[in-house]
C-alpha cells in the first residue's frame, strides 16, 4: 500500500468509520462531472440535517480523489449511496433518489440499530413520564393528567404522543373548546400523525356525546320501547360520555346486530371511533373487535 493510499485509509477511518460506531453513517460516492450525483447532493444534504438529532450523519466520498477508497468498495457508478453503522455497511440506499423514499429506508434503520442520539436519549426521558401521564388520563383524573402533560409540552411542544395526551386530557376534562383551538394550531404534518388522529377522535367523540348527568331517563327510555334504536344511541351516547366503555359497547353492539345500516352506519361509526380513543393495541379493544366481527361475519 502506497504513501498515498495509507492516507486514504486513514482519513476514511477518521471520517467515516469512526463516526458509525456511535451514529448512522449516509456515505455518498459521487464525483464532480456526475451529474446525477449533483442533483442527488441536495437532497441527501437536507435528509442529514432533518435527521441529525437522530444521530444521521452524511460523509461524502470524491471517486476521483479516493480511487483506491471507491475500489475497496467496488463502486462501478455513480451516485452509490451506502449506509454504515459500527464499521459495517447496513443498507444500499443507491436507488432512493426522492426525499420520502430516502426517509423511509432511515426510519426503518434507526428503529433496528442502537443509535446514540439526542432524539433517542430526549425520547428514554420523555417515555416514562408520558407513561404517567396516560396512567393518571385512564384513571379519570383529567386535571392532573393535563397538568401533566402541560409540563411534557414545554419540554417538548411537537412531541405527538405528548400533543395527544394533553388534547385528550383537555378534553376528558371537558375543555373541548381548548382541545379544539389546540388541533387548529397544529402543523399539518403533526396533526395527520396517528397519535394525534387519536386525539381527534376523542374530541370528535366528545362532541358527539356530551356528559349526561343522570342516565336513568335514557335507560328508561330504550326499556319503554326497546326496538326504538335513537333511543339506544342516545344510550350509548350518554354511556360514553360517562366513561362507561363496557356498557357503551353493549349498547352500539346490539343496534349493529339489529341493524348495521341504521342511520347510515351510526352505531359501528360511533364504536370505532370509540377503539381509537382507547387505543388500537388496547386488550379490551380486540376483545369488542372480536365482538363486533362476530356480529358482521357470523
Amino acid at each position: 500500500m502506497s504513501p498515498a493510499e495509507k492516507e486514504a485509509v486513514e482519513t476514511f477511518r477518521r471520517d467515516v468509520v469512526e463516526p458509525s460506531m456511535t451514529n448512522l453513517v449516509i456515505i455518498d460516492f459521487w464525483a464532480e462531472w456526475c451529474g446525477p450525483c449533483k442533483a442527488l447532493s441536495p437532497t441527501l444534504e437536507k435528509i442529514a440535517a432533518d435527521y441529525a438529532d437522530k444521530g444521521v450523519v452524511l460523509a461524502k466520498i470524491d471517486t476521483d480523489k479516493n480511487q483506491f477508497i471507491a475500489a475497496q468498495f467496488q463502486i462501478k457508478s455513480i451516485p452509490t449511496v451506502y449506509a454504515m453503522f459500527q464499521g459495517q455497511l447496513v443498507a444500499d440506499m443507491t436507488s432512493a433518489r426522492t426525499e420520502s423514499a430516502l426517509r423511509v429506508i432511515l426510519d426503518q434503520l434507526l428503529k433496528q440499530l442502537p443509535i446514540q442520539s439526542e432524539a433517542a436519549s430526549a425520547e428514554a426521558e420523555l417515555e416514562p413520564l408520558i407513561a404517567m401521564g396516560e396512567e393518571v388520563l385512564a384513571g379519570g383524573d383529567a386535571e392532573r393528567a393535563l397538568a401533566i402533560f402541560d409540563q411534557l409540552v414545554e419540554m417538548a411542544p411537537e412531541h405527538p404522543a405528548v400533543v395527544s395526551g394533553r388534547i385528550r386530557a383537555l378534553v376528558a376534562g371537558g375543555k373541548v373548546d381548548e382541545a379544539e383551538a389546540m388541533i387548529a394550531a397544529l402543523p399539518d404534518a403533526l396533526a395527520k400523525d396517528p397519535a394525534v388522529e387519536r386525539a381527534k377522535s376523542a374530541l370528535a367523540l366528545a362532541q358527539s356525546a356530551p356528559p349526561v348527568d343522570d342516565l336513568s331517563p335514557l335507560i328508561a327510555a330504550v326499556e319503554a320501547a326497546p326496538d326504538d334504536l335513537d333511543a339506544r344511541f342516545t344510550l350509548a351516547n350518554g354511556q360514553v360520555a360517562n366513561g362507561d366503555r363496557d356498557a357503551a359497547a353493549d349498547t352500539l353492539l346490539h343496534i349493529i346486530q339489529v341493524d348495521r345500516t341504521w342511520n347510515e352506519g351510526a352505531a359501528r361509526q360511533q364504536l370505532l371511533k370509540l377503539f381509537e380513543v382507547v387505543g388500537l393495541e388496547d386488550p379490551w379493544v380486540s376483545a369488542q373487535r372480536r365482538r363486533l366481527s362476530a356480529i358482521l361475519f357470523g
